[in-house]
């Protein structure tokens, strides 16, 4: 493993919803992604996610409540709550996760990545 700088590897790529592996440790993926507009409504049973904005600001929107994440701020969505992320403008994240997630849980949609590449 090298150090990993998250400009360089931000950007490598500009569209959104398709989060890159740049890195794992004991078992997670740590991913970047670049957000804007709305993702689906979605939930992971058995895992825990966490989201780290690098930039911009991110809506985290629950079923029971709203939680707005700046830069340098980060929300762990907790397993088995359903969420929405929303970006009104774009928004880079740092997602720390189990490498075993599935990118939209157990909801299928065009969004939805089977296969995150590294880079």
């Amino acid at each position: 493993m090298q150090k990993v700088n998250l400009n360089d590897k931000l950007s490598l790529f500009s569209d959104h919803w398709h989060p890159r592996i740049v890195g794992e440790l004991n078992g997670q993926h740590v991913k970047l992604a670049k957000l804007k507009g709305e993702f689906i409504w979605h939930k992971h049973d058995d895992e825990d996610e966490m989201f780290f904005v690098i930039s911009g600001q991110l809506k985290m929107v629950m079923r029971d409540e709203t939680v707005v994440i700046n830069p340098n701020e980060f929300y762990v969505v907790p397993k088995g709550v359903e969420h929405k992320p929303i970006a009104e403008e774009e928004v880079s994240v740092m997602l720390i996760e189990p490498a075993s997630i599935k990118h939209t849980g157990d909801e299928k949609h065009e969004l939805t990545k089977e296969k995150l590449e590294w880079i």
